[in-house]
């Protein structure tokens, strides 16, 4: 049996670019719509997953919705020399009718009802902007240590920054690792 063409629509299609500086966590978006008539099931995995947290990392697309999908680059000295060869992987299936329990199910599916697309990531530096046109005020993300930070980073974004830290660990054992 030949392997099922993918459902969902995935935004981007091939590329998640994530934009430098890579010493602060840096997030990218896919956007998954599902332009049919039936629930979709779908769960995204890396070849990466303590250098990414993603949110949601799973779950159902009802019938013509659309999801938003956050994946957050773990900070990380980036040397430009070096391959990347980071990839995700956006599994589906077409979800049963009924009550859902998605752990149990994925464990069921066969290779055959599944349908994936995969995505390379793309790391990009920022080109350099004229320091002198900055506001002397704002510090530049390069600059600020994770002292420095705690100390003026608002209580939501320290947070949301303590999230991000430890969701890797969550990742790693929630998402399976790419051949």
């Amino acid at each position: 049996m030949s392997k099922q063409e993918q459902v969902l629509q995935i935004e981007p299609q091939n590329e998640l670019r994530f934009r430098g500086p890579f010493n602060v966590a840096v997030t990218s978006y896919m956007k998954l719509t599902n332009p049919t008539d039936k629930k979709v099931m779908f769960k995204i995995k890396t070849t990466a997953p303590k250098k990414y947290c993603v949110r949601p990392n799973s779950g159902v697309l009802e019938p013509n919705s659309t999801a938003e999908i956050a994946i957050c680059l773990q900070p990380f000295l980036f040397d430009p020399a070096e391959k990347n060869k980071h990839k995700f992987m956006v599994q589906t299936v077409f979800a049963p009718e009924g009550e859902i329990n998605l752990e149990q199910l994925w464990k069921e599916i066969s290779p055959e009802q599944l349908m994936d697309s995969k995505l390379k990531c793309v790391f990009e530096m920022p080109a350099e902007q004229n320091e002198s046109h900055e506001d002397p005020n704002k510090a530049s993300p390069k600059s600020v240590t994770t002292t420095e930070a705690n100390n003026t980073v608002p209580s939501e974004l320290q947070k949301a920054a303590q999230e991000v830290s430890s969701c890797s660990n969550v990742i790693h054992k929630a998402v399976g690792i790419l051949a």
